[in-house]
């Protein structure tokens, strides 16, 4: 299915209702929109926890754990660290 919409002056486009209610996208959600060598794709941002941020996005599931442990233990190291002193 395509649908066409308009960039307006100040640069805003609307997202079809029908692609809204079929991804779910409501106000106040933000969008990802990435550049492809097929041209524009827009995506919904899922809420984060804020793991993952700091890996590459093809990292595997053991690598992203192995970095979230190290900043676990970092974060535990500067707590314990503050209340020491």
């Amino acid at each position: 299915m395509a649908e066409t919409t308009r960039v307006s002056q100040k640069g805003q486009a609307t997202i079809p209702q029908s692609l809204r209610e079929k991804f779910d996208i409501e106000p106040g959600d933000q969008v990802v929109w990435k550049e492809t060598d097929d041209g524009i794709v827009l995506k919904k941002r899922e809420p984060s926890s804020g793991r993952g941020m700091l890996v590459p996005d093809d990292a595997t599931p053991e690598e992203r754990e192995a970095v979230a442990e190290t900043l676990a233990e970092e974060i535990r190291d500067r707590r314990d660290g503050e209340w020491t002193e």
